[in-house]
């Protein structure tokens, strides 16, 4: 997939679901790293939210200037002038901690404090002039016009709608600064962004990320979601952090889960006829979340973590994940899912009889 344009050699077609983590959204840079590298694949559209949706808005400036290669070095630009960015910053790791290897930032002061007093007082207060290295990093490195102006692929970014509590998705020609930094917006720490006079915070709250924008708008039926923040987590916390962690972990997977189970609803309708395959697409669901299980230990502090060795650790990481997903799964994109939705919701049984309107309902509120 080298060039401009739709090249004639590609196999095969897909759409990637890009998941926020902070930092760890360089694991997604890995993935993409190898996606891009593959000639025989063609990326239809990219969803993106917080971490993801700058991974997404950096590859289509990168394909605008010169294809996937474009993409592939455009990524590795913008990580590398995140890890710049936060050489200045104090929130670094301990000498004992690089000697131990641990990437977390769980024992610099400057994070202890940081975490203790977003939990005691708001942004409004602590951070009145809305002070956000990372908007002069997204500002000065995407030009906005050529995410506009990609036109070979689908960008969609989510932003939660503080007022309304619902996920407003905003399209390639729609994406701006305020956009970007909307979907990345964590309430605990910077103030709302404000867009048409409506407030945003943080995408992951009701789309991390959004699907159904592909069911709509792009014509490949396959989505490879890249998932970093955990599902699932062994074991009860019991300190305080750990438990916040995981609050937010279930929290930011919530609305992921909601659409997987639409998704899945939708294909248990089609099947038993209930709905039209004329009117609704069977979508094929794919995952890689190797990511997770290799950052389960790291903390969520490492998620502010943004040295260039742990930025490249997790591209590497990513990158392997992708090429071991591409290896066993890349007959299986356009022929059928290989991520089953039927294990993880079969408690939930087959709709069936009375209850088929219901959730014909549901699915629509949803869609």
């Amino acid at each position: 997939m080298k060039g401009r344009g739709r090249q004639k050699r590609h196999e095969k077609s897909i759409n990637l679901a890009l998941q926020g983590g902070g930092s760890h959204g360089a694991f997604t840079w890995g993935v993409l790293d190898r996606m891009f590298e593959e000639d025989r694949l063609w990326i239809e559209a990219i969803s993106g939210t917080s971490a993801g949706a700058m991974n997404a808005v950096v590859a289509a400036q990168g394909m605008y200037d010169n294809g996937a290669d474009g993409a592939r070095d455009a990524l590795e630009a913008f990580w590398r002038t995140v890890s710049r960015a936060g050489q200045t910053s104090p929130l670094k790791r301990t000498p004992f901690d690089m000697m131990t290897g641990n990437w977390s930032l769980d024992a610099n002061p400057g994070y202890f404090w940081m975490d203790l007093l977003s939990r005691m007082a708001s942004p409004y207060d602590l951070n009145p002039f809305d002070m956000n290295p990372l908007r002069d990093v997204v500002e000065d490195f995407i030009d906005f016009g050529k995410v506009s102006g990609e036109k070979d692929m689908g960008v969609f970014i989510s932003a939660t709608n503080v007022e309304t509590g619902r996920s407003r998705v905003f399209h390639r020609h729609e994406i701006t600064l305020d956009v970007v930094m909307a979907s990345a917006c964590l309430p605990f720490m910077f103030k709302a962004v404000e867009i048409d006079g409506v407030p945003y915070w943080d995408g992951g709250y009701m789309g991390n990320p959004v699907l159904f924008p592909f069911i709509d708008h792009s014509p490949a039926s396959d989505i490879l979601i890249i998932q970093i923040n955990p599902l699932k987590r062994p074991g009860t916390p019991t300190r305080a952090r750990d438990i916040q962690n995981r609050v937010n972990e279930i929290t930011f997977n919530a609305s992921l889960l909601r659409d997987l189970r639409a998704i899945h609803l939708i294909d248990q309708l089609i099947d038993q006829g209930a709905l039209s395959e004329r009117d609704y697409r069977r979508m094929n669901m794919h995952m890689i979340d190797d990511g997770c299980r290799e950052m389960l230990s790291m903390g969520a502090s490492s998620k502010l973590n943004s040295e260039w060795a742990f930025l490249v650790h997790l591209r590497d990481i990513g990158r392997a994940a992708a090429d071991r997903w591409l290896k066993v799964h890349f007959d299986d994109i356009e022929t059928r899912s290989t991520f089953d939705l039927s294990a993880m919701f079969d408690d939930f049984g087959a709709p069936s009889g009375d209850n088929i309107l219901d959730l014909k309902a549901k699915i629509g509120n949803v869609l």
